[in-house]
C-alpha cells in the first residue's frame, strides 16, 4: 500500500463478536495497518435506517470516516430465512424486539419455525461490507452463506444466530465452527475478503 501505509482505519462496531472476527480479518488483509473501533475512539452512533444491508453499511462507514477523519470499514449483516419472506433480514439483531439480545432472537425464531419441516428450513447469512475513504471513495461488497436452520442451539462460539444456522453441506451449527474455521466460510469473511482486496487496489493507486 502506499499512501496509506501503517495510518489507522476505524472500524465502525461496537459489537465484540464482529470487533474480534473482522479485526482478525483485516489484520491478515491489510498488514501495516492499525484498526481502531469506533466505541473505542468514542464515536457516535449513526441512525441506521436504510431499507438495505449495503445501505447501512455505508451509513456506518460514512459516518465513522467523516467524525475520526480517517478511511472507515463496516458492515451490515443479517439472517434471511425463506418462508418467513427474507426475514429476520436488516432487522436480525433486534428480532425479539431487543437489540442485541441474541439469546431471545435465537428463541423467537426458532419458536416461529418450530412446526416448519427441515426441508423448508433454508436460510442465509448475508453480509454488506463497506469503505469509505476521506477522499469520497465508497466501496461496498456483498458476501453470502446458505444453509438452513438447526431445531436448537449447539455450540458456544461466535455470536448472534450462530448456533441455530448449519452451513450447507455441513452437519455442525457455526457456533461449533473455531474462528478460523468461521473466518474461512463466512458471510463476513467472503464479503471483507472481496472488499480488502478492492482496498488495496485503493490504497495502492
Amino acid at each position: 500500500m502506499t499512501g496509506h501505509e501503517g495510518q489507522p482505519v476505524v472500524l465502525a462496531t461496537g459489537n465484540e463478536g464482529k470487533r474480534a472476527e473482522l479485526e482478525t480479518i483485516l489484520a491478515r488483509a491489510l498488514p501495516g495497518t492499525t484498526v481502531v473501533t469506533s466505541s473505542a475512539l468514542g464515536l457516535s452512533s449513526p441512525v441506521e435506517d436504510g431499507t438495505t444491508f449495503e445501505e447501512n453499511a455505508l451509513i456506518k462507514a460514512r459516518s465513522a470516516a467523516a467524525e475520526a477523519g480517517r478511511p472507515a470499514f463496516a458492515d451490515d449483516s443479517g439472517l434471511t430465512v425463506g418462508i418467513l419472506g427474507g426475514a429476520p433480514g436488516i432487522f436480525s439483531a433486534r428480532w425479539s424486539g431487543s437489540h442485541g439480545d441474541d439469546l431471545a432472537n435465537n428463541r423467537l425464531l426458532l419458536a416461529q419455525l418450530a412446526d416448519v419441516k427441515d426441508s423448508d428450513r433454508a436460510a442465509a447469512f448475508v453480509c454488506a461490507a463497506a469503505f469509505v475513504d476521506t477522499d469520497g471513495t465508497e466501496i461496498v461488497c456483498r458476501g453470502a452463506l446458505p444453509g438452513a436452520l438447526a431445531r436448537a442451539p449447539h455450540g458456544s462460539g461466535g455470536f448472534g444466530y450462530d448456533p441455530i444456522f448449519i452451513p450447507e453441506g455441513q452437519d455442525r451449527c457455526l457456533a461449533e465452527y473455531s474462528r478460523e474455521e468461521k473466518n474461512a466460510v463466512s458471510h463476513r469473511g467472503r464479503a471483507f475478503s472481496e472488499l480488502v482486496e478492492k482496498v488495496r487496489a485503493h490504497f495502492a493507486s
